[in-house]
């Protein structure tokens, strides 16, 4: 009677570890879930609206507290409810990661640049706020890529918006791109005008939706903003290539707060 006794109690004990197992695996997820819908948002750049701020294969944390909670704020934005919960207003300068208004679903990454009842235009390169023309001063120019696909130098300036925030941006086809001069744009209340900071190879609120852009922003549909780089890879590596990490990491970029 004894050997059957001791393979029933084996077979619970399994069971019970099992059991366990399981257990733990769901409490972990659901944490993953609170701490993503609360919390913070893992975001990878996949373009370059945004160099030299963020790189094509930068890897950042979003704080989902920073604006409070809309429907956009959960994962498949499901449609509870209207507005924003604990909600408080993108500041001009942030960096901030939001669902593109013409589809409620595609996720974009600008800085903030027009508040709602700014008056927003390009003038042969330069950005008018309110009808004065943001200060800029010109820096040492950066590498990147040109329309071709070439390694280029572009004019590269530090912005200074009103309000204090300073940041750089780069002007690609110079003061004479495509977006470089614009009539004037008086953004909505409860809306918000997003640029990138590649100003000449950037979709952003100066291309309407109806031309495939971007359009004002509405707060509701804010995500987050953009906080800190945890991880960044060269151009062209993918996070899932671990091999090739020893020589890909951009090591520098690692734990950089996002200005």
């Amino acid at each position: 009677m004894t050997e059957p006794v001791k393979l029933e109690a084996k077979k619970q004990a399994e069971e019970g570890g099992f059991g366990e197992t399981v257990k733990v695996i769901i409490q972990a997820l659901l944490i993953a879930l609170v701490v993503r819908t609360v919390l913070f948002q893992p975001f990878n750049i996949p373009s370059g609206s945004l160099i030299p701020t963020l790189l094509i294969g930068d890897y950042l944390f979003v704080s989902k507290y920073s604006y409070g909670y809309s429907r956009f704020s959960m994962p498949f934005s499901p449609d509870l409810f209207s507005g924003r919960i604990l909600s408080s207003e993108p500041k001009r300068g942030d960096v901030a990661v939001f669902k593109l208004p013409r589809d409620g679903s595609t996720d974009y990454i600008k800085r903030v640049i027009g508040l709602p009842g700014d008056k927003i235009q390009m003038v042969r390169g330069r950005l008018v706020i309110n009808g004065q023309t943001v200060e800029r001063e010109a820096v040492q120019k950066i590498t990147t890529t040109d329309p071709y696909g070439r390694q280029t130098e572009v004019p590269t300036y530090k912005e200074t918006l009103p309000g204090g925030v300073s940041h750089l941006i780069i002007e690609r086809d110079g003061d004479t791109g495509f977006y470089d001069s614009t009539g004037v744009y008086e953004v909505p209340a409860g809306h918000y005008f997003m640029m990138g900071d590649n100003r000449d190879n950037s979709t952003d609120s100066r291309v309407p939706p109806e031309q495939g852009g971007v359009g004002f922003v509405p707060l509701e549909n804010f995500v987050g903003r953009a906080e800190v780089i945890f991880f960044s890879l060269d151009e062209g590596v993918d996070g899932w290539q671990v091999w090739k990490w020893p020589t890909a990491i951009r090591w520098s970029r690692l734990f950089q707060p996002v200005r």
